[in-house]
């Protein structure tokens, strides 16, 4: 599947037929010298000796040899020779005016790039083709046949007047890959519907349909979908479908793919498929940063470009602590409460703004203020409002809830009142829960500790519209093992994911590495096993998932994917190897990603922060122990928010910042 966005034609349309017999031979001039218009010099007949030189180097080591034009957005291939269209089983008209991003799909009927080829050598490639530099790797890609093959690419720019890369030369040497990867996809097309024909009358609900065959007549070879005005096709049939549907579509022909490079159309796409709060989010990015939203869709579907960085803030959060909770609201990032110093319960709250040029920690003067905690969580509703629930406080757990909009003048924390008693109704106070919201109205509650150290394994949903608001306990059949330090990822609606956490087994509490989801909209909710490693076949349906964990990061990404990283490990695991699991799947499957960048050696869910669904901030743990609240990191999933690696800040921390606790 091509992704349309920053391109032009990227599809086999115009100019492929200038492919045929474009090899040359050694020694020998070729035929059409319009052929070689727009080449690099060695190439032309123009220099004679640069292309012999050229052509001995490759008959010495026979390889696959392509030419792109750089000069073009999408890099088109506008040259290739015998050995390269031999060894892929891709004639040249299948291959001229197309990206060669198509060799990482497997097959001519894949819709997708394989999930085997590496996204982070990807974005290398493209990160070394956008800075005109050469690059050198081992690609996986495919033959037309579906068989793997090892790419050893050897990418050189072309550079013509001004120093201005006009060219890139691929060079590749293929080798069988032993890899079994089953069947090969199948074709994207069914056999052709027989439609009842009959005339299409003037008042008919079909008569936008035009054919010059005549009226409810399709000219032959056609479809009637071919008959539909743009704007129809546009309005009601693109604007209905996903975003890697849209790139698919673009591939059907020219009138589709010209469709399809409309901004508004892929604007309204991701709107409808990620909902308008990461919409809106990615809106200010595309006018900042003057990206198209065609290559937006492509990197968060792909996520090709995801990586780590590690930048400096100025600024501090005293008095130092830990066990506070974080959450971000727009481009702010929100810290409240924690546990000071001798176990203190904290209640200040503190704001840094990464929306402007010199982000700052500032700390907030609020007006009632909720009693401190530490071991509570705080999310956010609609906009700019957050809610805290439950924690330890200085006389015991909690079960409060507490409301701020951080936009009003004068911000005020406001106790949600509720007159449900403590037990059927309304939870029982708690700490190290799980919590999300959903729709952005309700505040859903699993979990945690009590006062009695009991681990528990209830759900409960608070509807803040309601007057006054009431909790209601999820009523199911059967509960996952009670546990805490467990993460809730909300998808789809009103659909959860539960993953991992210190559950009980048996007499024991063990680390767990399980998942389940259940949906809330259900007449009868129940809670269904996805995969994991302690209960009966954990590791079968699920492929191999994350080692087992606590107070980890969950961050829900756009397309109802989750990735999990970070938190309370056992053995030599790595708390930086990030996870990838899409819960919609008939058969959920665990992906492990190998990200650039540099990523944090801790991570906590209690301290991490996601913004608009793409981009995952941690704070501090950097040892564990120690809070460096001046140094953070972040896993973005769009290359705009990566600056280059000399633009990251070397700033040191403020020392302020820094403090050391005891675990």
């Amino acid at each position: 599947m091509e992704w349309y966005s920053d391109s032009e034609d990227s599809g086999s349309f115009e100019g492929l037929g200038g492919g045929e017999g474009a090899e040359v031979t050694q020694g020998e001039a070729p035929q059409d010298a319009g052929l070689y218009q727009g080449l690099p010099s060695f190439f032309s007949v123009e220099d004679e000796s640069s292309r012999l030189k050229m052509e001995r180097m490759m008959s010495d080591s026979p390889c696959g040899l392509i030419v792109c034009d750089a000069l073009d957005p999408d890099q088109p291939i506008i040259y290739v020779n015998r050995i390269f269209e031999i060894v892929t089983g891709y004639t040249a008209e299948e291959i001229l005016g197309r990206n060669c991003r198509f060799l990482q799909y497997r097959g001519a009927y894949a819709t997708r790039r394989h999930p085997l080829v590496n996204p982070s050598l990807v974005t290398q490639m493209r990160q070394s083709v956008d800075g005109g530099k050469e690059f050198q790797g081992e690609v996986l890609n495919f033959r037309k046949d579906g068989t793997p093959l090892v790419n050893k690419l050897f990418m050189i720019p072309v550079h013509g007047d001004g120093d201005t890369v006009t060219h890139f030369i691929g060079i590749q040497s293929f080798t069988e890959a032993l890899l079994e990867l089953g069947p090969l996809p199948s074709p994207p097309w069914k056999e052709p519907v027989r439609w009842r024909q009959r005339p299409i009358q003037e008042n008919d609900h079909f008569s936008y349909l035009v054919s010059p065959s005549g009226p409810g007549q399709a000219p032959r070879g056609e479809s009637f979908i071919m008959l539909l005005s743009d704007e129809v096709l546009a309005q009601k049939i693109f604007c209905s479908v996903a975003p890697r549907d849209l790139a698919s579509l673009a591939m059907v022909c020219r009138r589709f793919h010209r469709l399809s490079e409309n901004e508004d159309l892929w604007r309204a796409v991701c709107r409808k498929e990620w909902g308008p709060e990461t919409a809106n989010v990615l809106d200010q990015m595309a006018r900042r940063q003057q990206l198209r939203w065609g290559r937006i869709a492509r990197e968060i579907t792909t996520l090709e470009a995801a990586a780590w960085r590690k930048f400096t803030v100025k600024g501090a959060v005293e008095p130092s602590r830990c066990n506070f909770s974080a959450c971000a609201t727009g481009n702010k990032l929100v810290l409240f409460g924690g546990e000071g110093a001798n176990m203190q319960p904290m209640n200040d709250t503190f704001v840094l703004d990464l929306g402007v040029e010199s982000p700052e920690w500032k700390h907030v003067q609020v007006s009632c203020a909720p009693p401190g905690r530490w071991g509570h969580t705080l999310s956010c509703l609609n906009g700019s409002w957050l809610v805290v629930f439950g924690g330890c406080g200085s006389n015991g757990l909690l079960n409060d809830v507490f409301v701020l909009n951080l936009d009003d003048d004068k911000p005020t924390w406001r106790e949600v009142a509720t007159s449900d008693p403590v037990g059927a109704h309304r939870p029982h106070p708690r700490s190290w829960h799980s919590s999300c919201t959903l729709e952005g109205t309700k505040l859903v509650v699993s979990g945690g500790c009590s006062d009695s150290g009991r681990l528990l394994s209830d759900t409960f949903l608070l509807d803040l519209t309601m007057k006054p608001p009431t909790w209601r306990e999820i009523p199911v059949s059967w509960a996952p093992p009670s546990r805490l330090g467990h993460s809730l990822s909300a998808y789809e609606g009103q659909k959860l994911l539960m993953f991992g956490g210190l559950a009980t087994s048996g007499p024991l509490r063990l680390r767990s590495s399980d998942a389940f989801t259940i949906d809330l909209s259900d007449e009868e909710p129940k809670w269904r096993y996805v995969t994991g490693s302690t209960l009966p076949g954990g590791a079968t349906p699920g492929g191999t998932p994350p080692p087992p964990r606590l107070d980890h990061v969950a961050v829900s990404l756009p397309g109802e994917r989750v990735i999990i990283f970070g938190g309370s490990i056992a053995g030599l695991n790595s708390a930086s190897q990030v996870f990838l699991l899409d819960p919609t799947e008939e058969k959920p499957t665990w992906r492990r990603l190998d990200l650039p960048g540099q990523h944090p050696k801790f991570a906590w869910g209690h301290s991490t922060c996601v913004m608009g669904g793409t981009r995952a901030v941690v704070l501090g743990g950097q040892t564990g122990e120690e809070w460096i609240l001046n140094e953070l990191h972040e896993l973005s999933l769009l290359s705009a928010n990566v600056p280059p690696l000399d633009a990251v800040s070397a700033q040191q921390p403020d020392p302020k910042g820094k403090r050391v606790v005891a675990d």
